[in-house]
């Protein structure tokens, strides 16, 4: 670290949380925002106003002695940090890049100028939710807002009716998404212009193939690869069962990749700042589709890379956000050949596991001291909320690393027994040996084993 200033963190929980207050003798940090998932939290999205918020904060800044604003929270986050540093003259994404990214309909009429290759046809649903559906649409489709995060509304249907039901809702719900997304909408409308109001749904065509995530960070414009995870699902389903690291695409799928992350990011302005890119890749075809870009790191996938590669995303993005290179801030030392980020779903109202107790936990942590844990129980409202929302109840996230993907899902099953929750066996495909990940060939990276 070579600034006195302190870092100013906006939404950071779960994954971030942690990460960051490992981080915090080097990298003093003060922390506002508040946690959109948690009672009372949550009830400050009542009075919420972002520009507001980033006027406040910006009043407080030389007071508290603030040089600098990181945030990794998709729906506010990320772009509240891109006003404050615009306003303060801190090193950050800029506003415009940061909406291009995170309005997915205008993200994919960038796309269809830069990479119409590796597009996905797609169009705006032309109803408000509450609305007749119109007629004469083809399913099945894919359909999600036009801005959301973490897969909220985002869902496969397969006919008029399913489409119907998804976008049904009732007051206090569509309460909700009004105050989600009427800050983003309000700024996109002044910093973008002519756009599609970010109030509503697009379809896009389905995709049949696995799903992997590139992670990486544009320091002076120069668009650089962290690596990729790999995704994959609960049978049947497109809810997340489980990232992994490191990766079995092949390399030179993974340089198409970041070629495609750099026509767009160039084209939208985005010159500072991690990503993320979400995309398909079907070996069948050799096709590569995007599904989306998040401008900000991907902290549930941050932990992986630190523990398989020795790069400590997290470290990096407090270096970027001072202007720093972020290579040296990243550098570290593997403490396994493979891990994962486990996610525990129940798909029916009646089958949601309980919650581990104080014993489980207790003989949990002793078995895998290493393992990083969050049991997020919910039930009443909240819990059908989740259902309507996801398809699914996400009910605790588990990382753990192991020798090699063998030894890594043998400490997995031995884990789900000490919790009480259940075993998601993984396919034959996702525990072969990997190819050699890009991140591993960067060479500004010190200290990443090649």
């Amino acid at each position: 670290m070579t600034t006195d200033a302190r870092t100013l963190i906006l939404f950071g929980y779960d994954w971030d949380a942690s990460a960051f207050a490992r981080l915090e003798r080097e990298w003093p940090a003060d922390h506002a925002g508040f946690d959109l998932f948690t009672f009372p939290s949550y009830l400050r999205l009542a009075t919420f106003d972002l520009q507001r918020f980033v006027d406040d904060l910006a009043l407080r800044a030389r007071r508290r002695g603030w040089g600098a604003v990181v945030s990794h929270h998709e729906q506010f986050g990320a772009l509240g940090a891109a006003l404050l540093a615009e306003r303060m003259g801190w090193p950050g994404t800029p506003v415009a890049a940061v909406l291009a990214c995170q309005h997915k309909l205008y993200a994919r009429q960038v796309l269809q100028r830069v990479a119409p290759e590796c597009n996905i046809p797609f169009a705006r649903l032309d109803a408000r939710y509450g609305d007749p559906i119109p007629p004469g649409l083809s399913y099945p489709c894919f359909a999600k807002p036009v801005k959301a995060a973490f897969s909220v509304l985002a869902r496969r249907v397969a006919n008029h009716q399913q489409l119907t039901a998804l976008t049904r809702f009732g007051p206090l719900e569509q309460w909700i998404i009004h105050r989600l997304v009427e800050p983003f909408d309000a700024i996109a409308r002044a910093r973008l212009g002519e756009v599609p109001s970010a109030h509503g749904m697009q379809l896009e065509e389905p995709v049949d193939a696995p799903q992997y995530n590139l992670d990486g960070y544009v320091f002076e414009g120069d668009v650089r690869a962290v690596g990729v995870c790999d995704a994959v699902m609960y049978p049947g389903t497109g809810a997340f069962q489980r990232f992994e690291r490191p990766s079995r695409l092949p390399e030179r799928v993974q340089q198409r990749a970041l070629d495609v992350a750099r026509r767009f990011l160039n084209a939208v302005g985005f010159d500072h700042g991690f990503f993320n890119m979400e995309f398909f890749y079907d070996a069948a075809s050799d096709a590569l589709k995007v599904i989306e870009f998040n401008p900000r790191l991907a902290s549930q996938l941050a932990d992986l890379y630190r523990r398989v590669d020795g790069i400590d995303a997290h470290a990096g993005s407090l270096a970027l956000a001072h202007g720093e290179d972020p290579c040296r801030a990243m550098r570290g030392r593997p403490s396994a050949g493979a891990a994962a980020s486990f996610v525990f779903r129940s798909f029916d109202h009646q089958t949601v596991p309980s919650t581990p107790t104080r014993g489980h936990l207790r003989a949990f942590f002793a078995r895998f001291p290493d393992a990083w844990l969050q049991a997020m129980p919910k039930q009443g409202r909240g819990l059908a909320r989740d259902f309507k929302w996801l398809g699914s109840h996400r009910y605790g996230v588990m990382h753990l690393g192991g020798d090699d993907a063998f030894d890594l899902h043998e400490r997995y099953r031995r884990a789900c027994a000490l919790l009480g929750w259940p075993v998601a066996e993984p396919r034959e495909a996702h525990v072969h040996a990997p190819t050699v990940p890009v991140a591993r060939r960067l060479p500004n990276i010190e200290g990443v084993p090649g």
